[in-house]
């Protein structure tokens, strides 16, 4: 406490035992306080909790005050193994006087510090230096830093941070394609060229019936026209499906640098687990650091409020259409609050006719979201059955009709994510949810409609792929007639997808933002001007590169540099929505909070990737791998090679890894997982409530202050 109420505050205070109390007044010793500090509201409920508790045990009185941190902030360096810290005067939180008494300490006693203890304090401050300096030139040397930079200044955090988000997707991409390239891609050419006196190895499959082994890839043959070459680029077929673009190109076993062998199925498989555990520990990391800050901004409505008022504007910005936005933002954001805490007055009153109303409308409303995806999952379903079943039955002369049957599962999809949250936006107002809970109840379902479109489309594939009706198909375990390479068909798929979403964010851009622009900036019509110019929403902005990314993630086993096309992609995007940003948007009138949006951001990012384990795992554990192409044609499954591995290792290794796979290892593992994990949830409780009775501290503070006051003026009136 500081000001008055640190000057006026008991002597007795003391630190409260068992965790139930924090500060709690001691018994009165030598001289008694002054009455009135007695009536202190904070003193007063001190006592009450007190004698509630019971009296517990009771320990030394912490110091109090600003005055009193200080002093402590200021005599802690000196304190430490009776030296001056190495830490600089300017990292303590002390005033301007005292970081200056604080340096003249520490410059007097350096002549009372060894030789060595001075060079290592030396040394320590040049290396920390070193570090700044290097962290400022790579900080120069950061993507797209002015952009970013700029794009804040005229429109904020909240837009700032789509933006942000974009660059991280980059960065990401960019790795797991030098992953992909580095241990999967560069081998296979390295060998098939014999660079390095290297070679390869092929293993014939063994107990595989002939007819598995049959693929003949739809390489163009003979004259070709030109727009037979645009539909192969489109569709990853023809000339693009014999190239190290799918993963039917791969068919090496292994490679052979000199004496050493490279054991290609097990690299490839290792790679795919070692993108998705990096992007999970990256996306963790990020979020994390994201939560953090977002907690900051958990508050109560009564500091929600207060910041709002006294430290909600952003002083980054510098165009006068953003200063108007940030102040029609900050004018929602109050209307909301209001808004919700009229709702919870309203719910509190309901009646159990109003409730069951209201529970009913909801039931019905969902059922009705049901349908809605049910009617989407199975257009997806019957679009991709169709797809697969006609695409090699259309004459090739018929470009159109060719290319529309091969990317029907793509606009499929593409309309499915367009339709569905328009009906979720309308129905959502019916419900009689909050403001606040509207928009995260109808992102969710947006997301869940985007990414499990992914999900029926793969189901879709899947099931073409394990359709077997004859005895032949059943000896090869899957659909080897219309799918000789499944996972090259699937890598297809995503493929198409992607480079469909991306035309699709072009074409927005190019015949939908910036004729509008020009419709409003030229045409003074009321229904255009009523329309005016399309917002900016960074969650759905968002939404589309998730999904974008989900497929990345998916597909990159069956499309090993499918990352690179993903980082072009996102490089292009970036430039793209910079200038319909500047150009032909405008900010949304409800813009999101930076932290809270970095924070949704990488939630719906992680769930994506969370989704993208199910149909990989599946594929690699569960379906046949194809018996004619890859490199896990020798294996029944792609998970095969990894036991086949272990069977070359030492006998003593065997045991050890056979023994980590046990029971009698993972029961005991998950115990003292179980237990850790209880004691970070214990020990985040009572940070939690530590924290709460802080705040209640400061509640009490406030209201002590507020008692002073009155009793100064009261002195004053009668002296």
């Amino acid at each position: 406490m500081s000001g008055l109420g640190a000057a006026a505050e008991p002597s007795g205070w003391r630190l409260g035992s068992g965790g139930s109390e924090v500060f709690l007044p001691e018994e009165p010793r030598a001289a008694a306080p002054v009455d009135f500090l007695q009536e202190l509201p904070s003193y007063q409920s001190a006592l009450r909790r007190r004698a509630a508790a019971g009296g517990t045990q009771e320990r030394r009185a912490a110091p109090r005050g600003s005055a009193g941190l200080r002093a402590a902030e200021a005599r802690g360096p000196e304190q430490e193994g009776g030296e001056l810290a190495a830490r600089p005067a300017r990292e303590y939180p002390l005033t301007i006087a005292e970081k200056r008494r604080l340096r003249d300490c520490q410059q007097a006693d350096i002549k009372y510090i060894s030789g060595w203890k001075q060079w290592k304090r030396t040394s320590s401050k040049s290396l920390k230096k070193v570090l700044n300096e290097v962290r400022e030139l790579f900080s120069h040397l950061e993507l797209w830093r002015s952009d970013i930079r700029s794009i804040e200044g005229k429109f904020g955090t909240g837009i700032q941070s789509y933006f942000s988000f974009l660059r991280f997707l980059v960065l990401l991409n960019l790795i797991i394609f030098i992953l992909m390239f580095n241990f999967v891609t560069l081998p296979s050419i390295i060998s098939e060229y014999g660079i390095f006196n290297s070679s390869f190895a092929k293993i014939s499959p063994k107990n595989i019936e002939p007819h598995c082994t049959v693929y003949k890839p739809s390489g163009n043959m003979g004259l070709v026209y030109f727009y037979t070459y645009l539909k192969d680029l489109l569709g990853g077929t023809g000339f693009l499906e014999v190239t190290s673009l799918f993963y039917g190109y791969y068919t090496i076993d292994a490679v052979w640098l000199s004496t050493l062998r490279y054991n290609l199925p097990l690299a490839y498989l290792l790679t795919t687990f070692a993108y998705l555990a990096l992007s999970l520990l990256w996306i963790i990391k990020r979020s994390v650091e994201g939560f953090k800050q977002n907690l900051v901004h958990d508050e109560d409505q009564f500091q929600s409020y207060c910041n709002k008022v006294f430290a909600g504007w952003e002083f980054c910005i510098t165009d006068p259409r953003a200063a108007w936005l940030k102040h029609r933002s900050l004018q929602y954001e109050l209307q909301t609050d209001l808004e919700e805490e009229r709702l919870k007055r309203k719910i509190a009153d309901r009646t159990m006719k109003e409730k069951l109303r209201i529970y009913s409308l909801r039931i019905f409303i969902n059922i009705i979201v049901i349908a809605v995806l049910s009617g989407c999952f199975y257009c997806i379903y019957r679009a991709t059955v169709f797809s697969q079943e006609n695409s090699n039955d259309v004459s090739n002369t018929n470009f159109q009709a060719n290319l529309l049957v091969q990317y029907l599962p793509s606009i499929v999809i593409t309309l499915a994510n367009f339709i569905a949250p328009q009906i979720f936006s309308f129905l959502i107002r019916f419900e009689d949810y909050s403001p606040a809970f509207e928009i995260r109840l109808t992102l969710m379902r947006c997301v869940f409609v985007r990414l499990a479109n992914i999900g029926v489309l793969l189901f879709s594939l899947w099931s073409q792929i394990s359709y077997c009706a004859t005895d032949e198909c059943k000896a090869c375990g899957y659909n080897y007639e219309l799918y000789p390479c499944w996972e090259s068909e699937v890598g297809q798929e995503m493929y198409k997808l992607m480079i469909f979403d991306f035309i699709i964010i072009l074409a927005g851009t190019l015949f939908v933002d910036f004729p509008r622009k020009l419709l409003v900036t030229h045409c003074s019509c009321k229904p255009v001007q009523w329309c005016g110019l399309q917002e900016f929403g960074i969650s759905d902005n968002v939404l589309e590169i998730v999904y974008g990314q989900t497929i990345c993630w998916i597909g990159t086993f069956f499309s090993p540099l499918l990352p690179a096309i993903a980082t072009i992609k996102y490089f292009f995007i970036f430039y793209i929505k910079k200038i319909s940003l500047i150009h032909t948007c405008k900010p949304a009138a409800r813009p999101i909070r930076a932290s809270s949006s970095n924070c949704f951001f990488l939630v719906v990012l992680l769930i994506g990737l969370v989704l993208a384990f199910i149909p990989l795992g599946i594929s690699i554990a569960h379906i046949p791998s194809s018996k004619a192409c890859g490199p896990f044609r020798s294996f029944n499954t792609s998970w095969a090679v990894v036991p086949d591995t272990i069977l070359g290792f030492p006998t003593g290794l065997q045991q050890v890894l056979h023994g980590i796979a046990s029971e009698a290892f993972a029961v005991p593992f998950f115990m003292v997982v179980c237990l850790i994990m209880f004691y970070f949830i214990a020990l985040a409780g009572a940070h939690k409530q530590v924290v709460e009775q802080l705040r209640q501290q400061l509640v009490m503070e406030s209201r002590d202050k507020l008692f002073l006051i009155r009793k100064i003026t009261e002195a004053q009136r009668h002296p």
